[in-house]
């Protein structure tokens, strides 16, 4: 059960409905972190610009996927694991080894992945404070210092909805329920 309420379209403030709205007819449902985030409008619109932004981005979207699963993971969160592995799976094509490798923060089979992967949980680790050796890793797998910036722009938008989910606890929309995952409340919350 959520912590807390998860307004509609209808019963959402002023400020989130047409941004509901539109998130609703885009996804043909209305997922629950967006409905949590709906109680803070500015919450709700922050998220979803930085989406956009992160689109954008120079990253791949596996790559930007792999950002998210692993700092879903990390953080513990659930809902964001299921969602992110929902769009690994249908859009980005990352194959069931790799999710799994990612749901489960190991190692993945793709080297490029790999090193996002590697080097998102040295920025989670470190509140950005990476070592120069897990910089020049991460370079020398074929990123860019753009790159690098990306990988921390992905991990600010996951630690809002993470962290939102987190405190939110809404219940996983039955879309994402194939998706679903259980892990560890918190791996790096130490």
């Amino acid at each position: 059960m959520s912590r807390f309420h998860l307004p509609t379209v209808d019963d959402a403030p002023a400020e989130a409905k047409d941004l509901l709205a539109a998130a609703e007819k885009r996804n043909g449902y209305l997922p629950n972190l967006l409905r949590v985030l709906a109680n803070a409008p500015v919450a709700l619109e922050t998220y979803l610009t930085v989406s956009g932004i992160n689109a954008r981005a120079s990253l791949s979207l596996a790559e930007r996927e792999t950002v998210q699963i692993t700092a879903a993971a990390t953080h513990g969160c659930g809902f964001c694991v299921a969602g992110h592995t929902a769009i690994a799976t249908k859009q980005a094509g990352l194959d069931a080894a790799t999710v799994d490798a990612l749901r489960g923060l190991g190692h993945l089979p793709d080297d490029r992945l790999e090193a996002v992967a590697v080097f998102t949980k040295a920025v989670i680790a470190g509140r950005g404070r990476v070592s120069d050796a897990e910089l020049d890793a991460f370079r020398a797998a074929g990123f860019s210092d753009q790159a690098a910036l990306e990988v921390v722009l992905g991990v600010s938008l996951a630690t809002l909805c993470n962290f939102a989910n987190n405190l939110g606890a809404p219940p996983l929309n039955a879309q994402l329920e194939p998706y679903r995952w259980d892990g560890p409340s918190a791996v790096a919350a130490a």
